[in-house]
């Protein structure tokens, strides 16, 4: 005998639901979040169960699996709903590697932090990145950089922030400070102080922008209604920094900066300094890889990155981009195509668009 379905304990839903969109996508991401029931069978499933797809009109939905055996219906032998799914067993394994290295003093060793998950260090390395999108030693690396960052507001000395920060002597430190920080930690410090930023304030066609150089690259891109908005942000960010009037090396990627406008085409022989969190570096190198004069969903850029549920964090990093053009984030849209906030406007990214599309 079939079971009978009851309004209180099914839902019945468009095509166009997620939870079905999820079922027939075989969503690992959404195990544990619910249940589907097929009528026909008598049985519920994962959202990621591998059977065949059931018919829509024969699928209900439960929150949990009680709810589903009261209303009759008994696990399926192939996907185990009531089991600890893979996907939640991994995300355990992922979350428990985290706390490790965040509770570390110093970094951890692959072999180390895999020994004490009892995992083998390769399937730990290939599971922390298909879940994080980041290597462990990736991962390991953000937190230093944190550590760091706090260490050195908080510390009388240089000295002292190296070794609160887990570095077990200077030497080691001062190697790969300025890949770590963007600038050397006394720079960091201080705001800037003791670095030297050569900028321009031009008109364009899209209002007035702004462009500003380390002695890395270009640091800056940014559009405004004045001149005096866009410096005074500028100088925010480096309140001790020496800002320098343009050389000949930096004019020549002013010109690269506003002929693109004009005329569109690759921005990525521009040197650039970009200084952002590991996860935002990730995102902003996928937006670099958009070719021109097309776009991509938040959506599809985290599933570039290797992150599909990470949609929001993706959006997140888009809006904290500060070099516009050079790291396209006007080339990403809702998933509708239809354009989304832009941190300089969506006029601007409207009107980006218009011209690559024609470039």
């Amino acid at each position: 005998m079939k079971p009978k379905l009851t309004r209180p304990t099914e839902t019945t839903l468009a095509l166009d639901d997620p939870r079905w969109q999820a079922v027939v996508a075989k969503n690992k991401d959404l195990d544990g979040e619910f249940v589907f029931a097929v009528k026909t069978t008598g049985i519920y499933c994962r959202p990621s169960c591998p059977a065949k797809t059931a018919q829509r009109q024969n699928v209900a939905f439960f929150d949990t699996t009680q709810l589903a055996q009261a209303a009759g219906f008994r696990a399926c032998m192939r996907c185990k709903p009531d089991g600890i799914s893979h996907e939640h067993a991994r995300n355990d394994w992922v979350a428990r590697a985290c706390q490790l290295m965040q509770a570390s003093a110093t970094p951890l060793t692959l072999t180390a932090l895999a020994g004490q998950l009892g995992m083998s260090p390769h399937h730990l390395h290939r599971v922390f990145k298909a879940t994080t999108g980041l290597t462990p030693k990736d991962y390991q690396q953000a937190l230093v950089k944190a550590r760091l960052a706090n260490a050195l507001d908080k510390q009388q000395t240089i000295t002292d922030a190296i070794y609160d920060a887990g570095f077990n002597s200077s030497g080691r430190f001062y190697d790969g400070a300025d890949a770590l920080l963007g600038m050397m930690p006394s720079s960091f410090r201080s705001g800037g102080q003791g670095l030297e930023i050569r900028y321009a304030v031009e008109p364009c066609a899209l209002g007035v922008i702004l462009v500003a150089a380390t002695g890395r690259g270009v640091c800056a891109i940014e559009f405004g209604e004045s001149a005096h908005e866009l410096l005074a942000r500028t100088r925010a960010r480096f309140p001790k920094a020496t800002f320098q009037p343009a050389d000949a090396q930096f004019t020549q990627w002013l010109g690269q900066v506003l002929s693109f406008i004009e005329q569109p085409r690759s921005l990525q022989d521009l040197p650039l300094d970009i200084q952002g969190t590991v996860f935002q570096q990730r995102v902003w190198k996928a937006l670099q890889d958009i070719p021109l004069g097309q776009t991509e969903s938040y959506a599809q850029v985290a599933q570039r990155i290797g992150k599909p549920t990470a949609v929001r964090a993706v959006a997140q990093a888009c809006a904290a981009n500060q070099l516009a053009m050079a790291i396209p984030c006007h080339r990403v849209v809702k998933a509708d195509g239809s354009l989304s906030g832009y941190r300089w406007g969506t006029a601007r990214k409207a009107e980006l668009l218009a011209r690559e599309a024609k470039a």
